[in-house]
């Protein structure tokens, strides 16, 4: 039973390791990490000039979630 647990295992290794690859290798998978990175800096940007170097507490963070909610 360990044997072909055993194997089992190293299959199921190797086919995901090859499905990674290929995923990594699409177009699909730059575009995606690209518009996260760029989501990421947009949202850093945004809260970094609402914040103008005052959100030192959670009090001005609630005060940002709610101006945003009034939009």
């Amino acid at each position: 039973m360990s044997i072909r647990d055993g194997i089992f295992t190293t299959v199921a290794v190797a086919v995901s390791g090859i499905a990674l690859a290929g995923l990594l290798g699409t177009d699909a998978y730059s575009r995606a990490a690209g518009l996260e990175a760029r989501g990421l800096h947009a949202l850093t940007a945004q809260v970094q000039m609402a914040c103008a170097g005052e959100c030192n507490g959670q009090e001005n963070i609630v005060q940002l979630g709610e101006q945003e909610a009034a939009r």
